[in-house]
């Protein structure tokens, strides 16, 4: 093996970053003058600075001679010349060539140590005001700090995206606290992997058996149950699989417990004669759900006068005459505080929820209505004719400052002023986002929930929808005919035989619904290639970006990082007129569709006809890709009518979205839908799945693949087991 060598020099062009691992190629102009390619990890480069690496030589295949880098030292630019190239490459937000040649001349070789110290100073120069500089400094402080916490957090093989998280949180005592308590990492928000996160607290030298990571080790399996839907765990399970976890005997686990639940970061309680361990804010959760439903369930209203001559308006307003299951569901709307509605596709739901509306109106009260998602919102919106948001934004979503954890505005001291809320797409709805609605909705105020518990459960915590319905605790109205006009469709009729357990009709070839039978995953990929490109475009008259592809399944050949790969090369190729950027193992392209898949409360949108700014972009928020601009580093998404800047750092958050996961589809409608169906792990190919993916559909439904997996999914009625408390809590079976 080569000796290692030393190089020092400034970096003259940065060719490549990743920002999820730090992973960099720059060009590198050493003392010499010589210009080489320099490979590693070297988080956050900036044109200007000055590094000394230690690495070796390589000779790369396509790229020919480089030097991999396996230890550098950042030495800030020195001279004039070597600032203002750095400052030039827009490493500081607000600061452009224009303004650095400004700021270089004004404060020579001192630049730096002004905008770090003293960045007030900065007003001093023509065209930077007072707040302008105080936004440099802060921008330039974060700069330097973040860069110092990722190349810690690089030599320790943390992720790079980590430290950015920890930044926010931590600020500049991140690298002090974690030597403190290197667990710190393991906080809600940080995402960060145990395995990764318990070696780094090892290397510091925290032993086996150390209470932090025992206590560590047991918030983790608590958390990490979450993502599985459960809202607690049976304390033998949550001691054994801790103690497997971390090696160490279950008296060690449960002493860990004791103390855990002793500083109440724990909540002990029992179920049906079991006993449980919930986190606190699950405990709480679930506790408080119970008792607002129950007291809201046992609430009635006097009917109101003229009740049987509202309805028939209703009935003329829809242009239909109610069935009786129909009419009772109105009915109920207006006698209770609390209704559970609920049915397949084609049972009527949007035609009650209508009729609601109208009664409600007439009534007088005032009425909001929300969905999961923006995307379930704004089909709420067209069916009834009425403004519906998300959730999150009725509540008015928002980042507590003092925590960096979201929080809503709307609560109990500050809640909602309406007289009626009702909320679509319930199945969707974790026990921790009910909990937050409960919360903001006012005591004595009627609450409409309307949802499928056949379709997918959340993706959060819980299966509240579901523990209701199966409560037999609170008044519900469940429709179960489908009537005449939706038995036209065979999507509709296809949706009910599969929730039956029955296989769908596959042969006819007349309606809405059809299959396209392919023997390999290519023949799969490529007939749906084609079917987004040319055919269903050409012949059927629905435009590529009417016509959403999904999948069970993100790996393999009918997957979706396989699939928007090649959908993105046939809709939306590459070209000299649209810029690109790569993120790991994406590439944004400027036309793309994208998908938001985590909640950012912190990100700004504003309005596309400048009317509002605000916050949030939430998970499952599908848009395009408007713009991107390699200078500022961003990219430019538009929502529906909202506007988003993304910093490329903020990529991650980001993914191609012609094809996606069913999961991910939740609570949209679209007007195509192809699935694709060829195997995969027999945990993603269930009924449920290939039920919400049929319901998603609105006009054309095609399902490209194997007879035999559609099979399965009909065969397969299994559903991971959730651990979840609120039925038993409506039925009293706790203690």
């Amino acid at each position: 093996m080569e000796e290692l060598e030393i190089l020092n020099g400034t970096v003259g062009a940065v060719v490549f970053q990743n920002y999820e691992n730090g992973y960099a190629v720059l060009r590198l102009r050493c003392q010499d003058g010589q210009m080489v390619t320099v490979v590693g990890t070297i988080p956050l480069p900036a044109v200007g600075e000055r590094l000394m690496v230690t690495g070796r030589w390589s000779a790369h295949q396509s790229y020919g001679k480089q030097f991999e880098a396996e230890f550098l030292e950042r030495l800030m630019p020195q001279t004039k010349a070597e600032i203002l190239g750095y400052l030039s490459s827009r490493i500081v937000k607000g600061i452009g060539p224009k303004s650095a040649a400004r700021i270089v001349e004004h404060f020579g070789e001192q630049t730096l140590q002004i905008m770090e110290r003293e960045p007030a100073r900065l007003a001093e120069v023509s065209g930077i005001s007072a707040n302008r500089a105080k936004i440099i400094g802060e921008e330039f402080r974060l700069r330097v700090g973040l860069r110092q916490l990722m190349e810690f957090f690089a030599l320790h093989q943390l992720p790079a995206e980590l430290a950015v998280r920890a930044y926010k949180l931590y600020g500049e005592q991140t690298m002090e606290l974690l030597y403190d308590d290197p667990y710190l990492l393991m906080d809600e928000g940080m995402d960060a992997p145990f395995g990764a996160v318990d070696r780094f607290a090892i290397e510091l030298g925290v032993s086996g058996d150390d209470p932090r990571r025992v206590e560590a080790g047991l918030l983790f399996e608590l958390h990490y149950n979450l993502t599985a839907g459960h809202s607690f765990l049976p304390e033998d399970k949550l001691l054994g699989a801790t103690s497997q976890l971390l090696t160490v005997e279950p008296s060690v686990v449960a002493e860990g417990l004791g103390r855990l639940l002793e500083a109440d970061r724990l909540v002990r309680a029992s179920l049906a004669g079991i006993t449980v361990i919930y986190l606190p804010e699950l405990h709480q959760a679930e506790s408080y759900c119970a008792r607002r439903l129950l007291e809201a369930s046992n609430m009635s209203f006097p009917a109101p006068k003229g009740l049987e001559k509202m309805l028939r308006l209703a009935e003329r307003e829809s242009g239909i005459e109610y069935a009786p299951q129909q009419a009772d569901a109105v009915r109920a709307a207006a006698e209770g505080a609390l209704l559970l509605i609920t049915g397949g596709p084609g049972t009527g739901k949007t035609t009650i929820l209508k009729g609601i509306l109208s009664l409600f109106e007439q009534m007088g009260l005032k009425c909001v209505l929300a969905a999961p998602t923006g995307r379930a919102a704004k089909r709420l919106s067209e069916v009834t004719g009425q403004d519906a948001s998300t959730i999150h934004r009725l509540l008015e979503a928002t980042v507590d400052q003092s925590t960096g954890r979201m929080c809503f505005l709307k609560d109990e001291e500050d809640p909602l002023k309406a007289d009626a809320v009702i909320v679509d797409e319930m199945s969707m709805v974790d026990i921790q986002l009910l909990h937050s609605l409960m919360q903001a909705v006012p005591v004595g105020k009627r609450l409409i929930l309307v949802g499928d518990p056949d379709q997918l459960p959340p993706v959060g915590p819980g299966f509240p929808f579901n523990d209701m319905l199966r409560s037999e605790a609170l008044r519900a109205v469940r429709l179960t005919e489908v009537f005449r006009q939706a038995q036209q469709s065979l999507i509709v009729m296809n949706a009910h035989r599969v929730n039956k357990g029955q296989m769908p009709e596959l042969r006819d070839r007349r309606n809405d619904f059809f299959f396209l039978p392919c023997r390999t995953e290519q023949e799969v990929s490529q007939t749906i290639t084609d079917l987004c490109e040319r055919r269903l475009p050409q012949n059927m008259g629905i435009p590529s970006d009417q016509i959403q592809v999904l999948t069970p399944t993100r790996k393999g050949g009918v997957g979706t990082w396989e699939l928007n790969k090649l959908l993105q090369a046939k809709l939306n190729p590459a070209s000299p007129t649209k810029k690109e950027r790569q993120f790991g193992q994406s590439t944004f392209r400027e036309g793309d569709r994208v998908m938001q898949i985590r909640n950012d409360y912190d990100i700004m949108w504003k309005a596309c006809d400048g009317s509002a700014v605000g916050t949030g972009v939430f998970n499952g928020d599908v848009g395009t890709v408007k713009g991107i601009d390699t200078g500022m580093e961003q990219m430019t998404v538009v929502f529906d009518d909202r506007e988003v800047e993304y910093d490329f750092e903020l990529l991650s958050e980001l993914e191609p979205a012609y094809a996606m996961t069913v999961h991910k589809s939740q609570g949209s409608e679209y007007r195509a839908v192809i699935l694709a169906a060829f195997g995969g792990s027999p945990y993603l190919l269930n009924r449920s799945v290939l039920y919400t993916a049929i319901t998603r559909a609105r006009e054309l439904l095609i399902v490209v693949g194997q007879e035999q997996t559609v099979a399965t999914m009909v065969a397969n009625a299994k559903v991971g087991r959730r651990y979840t408390g609120l039925k038993l809590r409506l039925q009293g079976k706790t203690s």
